[in-house]
Protein backbone atom coordinates (compact mmCIF):
# COMPACT_ATOMS: atom_id res chain seq x y z
CA UNK A 1 0.00 0.00 0.00
CA UNK A 2 2.88 2.96 0.78
CA UNK A 3 5.05 2.05 -2.30
CA UNK A 4 1.69 2.93 -4.53
CA UNK A 5 0.95 5.93 -2.77
CA UNK A 6 1.55 9.40 -5.03
CA UNK A 7 4.57 10.84 -4.55
CA UNK A 8 2.13 14.30 -3.61
CA UNK A 9 0.52 12.58 -0.62
CA UNK A 10 4.01 11.34 0.66
CA UNK A 11 5.28 14.74 1.02
CA UNK A 12 2.34 16.00 2.42
CA UNK A 13 2.62 13.25 5.26
CA UNK A 14 6.09 13.66 5.19
CA UNK A 15 5.50 17.80 6.00
CA UNK A 16 3.84 16.69 9.22
CA UNK A 17 6.18 14.41 10.40
CA UNK A 18 7.80 15.63 13.68
CA UNK A 19 11.36 16.32 13.70
CA UNK A 20 12.17 13.18 16.02
CA UNK A 21 10.82 10.60 13.70
CA UNK A 22 11.36 11.65 10.24
CA UNK A 23 14.11 10.12 9.26
CA UNK A 24 12.75 6.38 10.56
CA UNK A 25 10.14 7.03 7.82
CA UNK A 26 12.41 7.46 5.36
CA UNK A 27 13.26 3.15 5.54
CA UNK A 28 9.91 2.96 3.81
CA UNK A 29 11.24 3.09 0.77
CA UNK A 30 13.53 4.80 -1.43
CA UNK A 31 10.52 7.61 -2.82
CA UNK A 32 10.31 7.83 1.16
CA UNK A 33 13.90 8.43 1.53
CA UNK A 34 14.11 11.05 -0.93
CA UNK A 35 11.28 12.79 0.37
CA UNK A 36 12.17 13.08 3.79
CA UNK A 37 15.79 13.58 2.57
CA UNK A 38 13.89 17.06 1.10
CA UNK A 39 12.10 17.50 4.08
CA UNK A 40 14.61 17.44 6.39
CA UNK A 41 16.69 20.10 4.26
CA UNK A 42 13.97 22.14 4.04
CA UNK A 43 13.83 22.24 7.67
CA UNK A 44 17.65 22.33 7.98
CA UNK A 45 17.12 25.73 6.11
CA UNK A 46 14.28 26.87 8.61
CA UNK A 47 16.27 26.70 11.52
CA UNK A 48 19.28 28.48 10.02
CA UNK A 49 17.59 31.31 9.06
CA UNK A 50 15.11 31.56 11.81
CA UNK A 51 18.41 31.19 13.95
CA UNK A 52 20.12 34.26 11.78
CA UNK A 53 16.75 36.72 11.83
CA UNK A 54 17.01 36.08 15.58
CA UNK A 55 20.78 36.50 15.78
CA UNK A 56 19.97 39.81 14.38
CA UNK A 57 17.39 40.85 16.39
CA UNK A 58 19.56 40.12 19.41
CA UNK A 59 22.07 42.92 17.13
CA UNK A 60 18.82 45.42 17.03
CA UNK A 61 18.55 44.96 20.56
CA UNK A 62 21.61 45.43 22.02
CA UNK A 63 22.19 48.70 19.78
CA UNK A 64 18.88 50.07 21.13
CA UNK A 65 20.44 49.36 24.86
CA UNK A 66 23.79 51.23 23.63
CA UNK A 67 21.93 54.09 22.79
CA UNK A 68 19.82 54.28 26.00
CA UNK A 69 16.28 53.41 24.74
CA UNK A 70 15.85 50.34 26.54
CA UNK A 71 17.00 50.26 30.45
CA UNK A 72 19.33 47.26 31.15
CA UNK A 73 17.06 44.95 33.07
CA UNK A 74 14.91 44.89 29.40
CA UNK A 75 17.80 44.16 27.68
CA UNK A 76 19.12 41.54 29.58
CA UNK A 77 15.65 39.97 30.20
CA UNK A 78 14.66 40.41 26.17
CA UNK A 79 18.44 38.53 25.32
CA UNK A 80 18.07 35.65 28.02
CA UNK A 81 14.95 34.90 26.14
CA UNK A 82 16.74 34.87 22.48
CA UNK A 83 19.21 33.12 23.69
CA UNK A 84 17.30 30.35 25.30
CA UNK A 85 15.43 30.38 21.59
CA UNK A 86 18.77 30.09 19.90
CA UNK A 87 19.90 26.93 22.51
CA UNK A 88 16.97 25.45 21.79
CA UNK A 89 16.80 25.66 17.90
CA UNK A 90 19.95 25.07 17.53
CA UNK A 91 19.53 21.98 19.42
CA UNK A 92 16.69 21.02 17.09
CA UNK A 93 18.68 21.70 13.57
CA UNK A 94 21.70 19.75 15.07
CA UNK A 95 19.62 16.80 16.13
CA UNK A 96 18.05 16.87 12.01
CA UNK A 97 21.55 17.35 10.84
CA UNK A 98 23.39 14.78 12.98
CA UNK A 99 20.22 12.40 11.25
CA UNK A 100 20.64 12.96 7.95
CA UNK A 101 24.54 12.35 8.19
CA UNK A 102 24.00 9.02 9.98
CA UNK A 103 21.87 8.34 7.11
CA UNK A 104 23.45 8.79 4.25
CA UNK A 105 21.33 11.69 3.47
CA UNK A 106 24.34 14.43 3.00
CA UNK A 107 26.46 14.01 0.49
CA UNK A 108 28.03 17.31 -0.37
CA UNK A 109 31.94 17.08 1.48
CA UNK A 110 31.61 20.70 2.85
CA UNK A 111 27.97 20.31 4.25
CA UNK A 112 29.44 17.14 6.02
CA UNK A 113 32.34 18.70 7.39
CA UNK A 114 30.25 21.64 8.46
CA UNK A 115 27.73 19.15 10.39
CA UNK A 116 30.34 17.35 12.14
CA UNK A 117 32.27 20.20 13.44
CA UNK A 118 28.87 21.79 14.96
CA UNK A 119 28.78 18.60 16.18
CA UNK A 120 31.85 18.83 18.03
CA UNK A 121 31.38 22.10 19.05
CA UNK A 122 27.94 21.22 20.66
CA UNK A 123 29.40 18.27 22.65
CA UNK A 124 32.09 20.21 24.43
CA UNK A 125 29.87 22.84 25.09
CA UNK A 126 30.21 25.10 22.45
CA UNK A 127 28.06 27.44 20.29
CA UNK A 128 28.26 25.87 17.06
CA UNK A 129 27.05 29.13 14.89
CA UNK A 130 28.86 31.30 17.36
CA UNK A 131 25.62 33.46 17.57
CA UNK A 132 25.64 34.48 21.52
Amino acid sequence: MLDRLPVEIVERIVAKIPDTDLIAVSKVDRVWWQEVRQEAYKRWKFYATTLRDIYWEIRALGDQYGEGNIDWITFEDVHDLYKRLIDCLTEDQLYIMEKMLRNGMVVDPQERETIEHALSEQRWGGDPWGLV
